[in-house]
């Protein structure tokens, strides 16, 4: 080797300087410490995941790097910077944070949430068509050309007001997207214009930190993935060394083999019938049965019928044609009360919207659908119903201080439990599931499952509706597919794989 080949082999490779570095990030709150010493780096034109369970510290993180958060200990660095404290300063420094929960005004103008107290001006007074003009360009880079900027917001579908929030942070000029469940509230054709605007922001050198429970989505979208458990980063990888186990183990410590605890069990006899069931003008005809004991999943793409078929059987919508059977016995059902009555019970995929009254406390949510049983005289018994709910809260381990804790408190995966624990305090004959673990992180997702073969042990029907292919194959015995409010197939749980489902679901025929 020469001389000169040596002293080149000696010259260190620099590397860049990463677009955001944060370094031994510590915070606490009394009785808790949130993060433990966290550590990441991200470049310009990266989209990095950062996954892990609830409580495992993503909020906190990202709080602390909008400034909402003061860390105890740590730096962060943009471009080799340190970062001021406060939200203005990390705004200032080119981070912008979409939140699960937009944050804005739905009376206001499309341009005026964009804009909101910056809205362009000369001499004290407002430039609205400057507003209009810069607004036009933010929106048409998010794919929004068509949306005028003097349109009020509250009029914008909740995908578009999604877009709406990804646009206000490129007038922001933020060079740091960071997107905490941004697909929550999305159907398959925004997931997808979303990560197709994800992409362009991503070419032009943004750097994007994308939060989300979906392995899915963190496999389509991220160049590398970030694992939080217990507020410390315990894996960073790009993705192509990551595989769905090795994530799923990382975040809640335990194998893949054991996340859908499916278990073969004895069915009972035929206790729901459905024949030739339409409503209206989505569900057009649906037959099918279910026996005590069995999970049956129901596929489909959005609009093909799936949750008007359980709200049909439940009596929330009104059924045109049809007859559905329990135990043998031809029910009329015109309201969720008589459905109730006749066995039935359905848990809704919005919980914030149709599933709870999160202002009451679990107690009142858990005692919702059985006051007339907890009555005597026409008066509610109030050692009764806190029995009640005690009961179904220790039976579904949902994590509180008491049963008198506001529901709109607790996270996603307890606000679940505590819409079964309503829904199998009626002792149910069926019970009719819908998304059941929509928006919730992986470890409550394992336990919704344990709870779902539980339910199915003890002898009741189970029906699920879920957009999940790897959810519904992993926990039905079968799965009924739905085509244009059709059901169109049925596949036994070992026939089942997601290529057959997705070719049914989305032409109403087998291969």
């Amino acid at each position: 080797m020469t001389v000169q080949a040596e002293e080149r082999e000696r010259v260190p490779v620099e590397t860049p300087v990463p677009l955001l570095r944060m370094q031994g990030i510590v915070k606490s709150f009394p009785g808790v410490k949130a993060l433990r010493g966290v550590s990441l780096e991200l470049q310009a034109g990266h989209v990095m995941a950062i996954v892990g369970e609830n409580g495992a510290g993503k909020s906190s993180l990202v709080k602390t790097l909008s400034g909402a958060y003061e860390p105890d200990e740590g730096t962060i660095e943009i471009d080799g910077v340190p970062l001021a404290r406060g939200t203005h300063a990390a705004i200032d420094a080119g981070v912008a944070v979409i939140y699960q929960e937009l944050s804005l005004i739905n009376d206001m103008t499309v341009a005026e949430n964009l804009f909101l107290g910056r809205m362009p001006a000369r001499k004290g007074f407002l430039m609205q068509r400057e507003a209009n003009r810069l607004a036009r360009a933010a929106l048409a880079r998010v794919g929004l050309d068509d949306v005028p900027p003097w349109m009020r917001l509250g009029d914008l579908p909740l995908n578009k007001r999604q877009l709406v929030e990804v646009a206000k942070a490129i007038t922001r000029d933020a060079r740091i997207l960071v997107m905490d469940e941004p697909t929550a509230a999305l159907q398959s054709q925004d997931i997808v214009n979303l990560y197709a605007v994800v992409r362009r922001l991503r070419a032009a050198g943004m750097g994007i930190i994308f939060i989300s429970h979906h392995l899915e989505e963190v496999f389509e979208l991220a160049d590398s993935a970030v694992v939080m458990r217990d507020g410390a980063t315990v894996g960073a990888r790009p993705m192509s060394q990551w595989t769905e186990a090795e994530l799923v183990q990382a975040m809640v410590a335990r194998n893949l083999e054991s996340f859908y605890p499916w278990e073969p069990r004895e069915y009972g006899d035929v206790v729901l019938e459905v024949r030739d069931l339409a409503s209206a003008p989505l569900l057009r005809n649906a037959s099918f049965k279910v026996r005590a004991g069995e999970i049956v999943g129901i596929a489909g793409i959005a609009g093909a019928g799936r949750t008007e078929l359980l709200k049909t059987i439940f009596g929330a919508l009104p059924a045109t044609a049809g007859e559905i059977r329990v135990k043998g016995r031809k029910i009329s059902n015109h309201s969720p009360t008589e459905g109730v009555r006749h066995g039935l019970v359905y848990t809704s995929e919005d919980r914030k919207l149709e599933g709870l009254v999160l202002d009451a406390s679990i107690e009142e949510n858990i005692a919702l659908s059985s006051l007339k049983a907890l009555a005597t005289g026409g008066f509610v018994s109030r050692a009764r119903k806190r029995k009640l709910a005690r009961d179904a809260s220790t039976r579904f381990n949902v994590r509180s201080s008491s049963v008198l804790q506001v529901t709109g408190t607790l996270s996603g995966g307890n606000q679940q439990k505590v819409i079964l624990g309503r829904a199998t305090a009626t002792q149910p004959v069926v019970i009719m599931l819908d998304e059941p673990t929509r928006g919730i992180d992986v470890g409550a997702k394992t336990e919704i499952y344990a709870h779902m073969v539980s339910m199915a042990r003890a002898g009741a029907a189970v029906v699920m509706v879920s957009s999940e292919l790897p959810e519904l194959l992993g926990m039905s015995d079968r799965v009924l597919v739905m085509y244009r409010g059709s059901i169109v197939t049925e596949i036994a749980r070992d026939n089942a794989h997601s290529e057959a489902v997705i070719q049914w679901a989305t032409t109403g025929a087998g291969a």
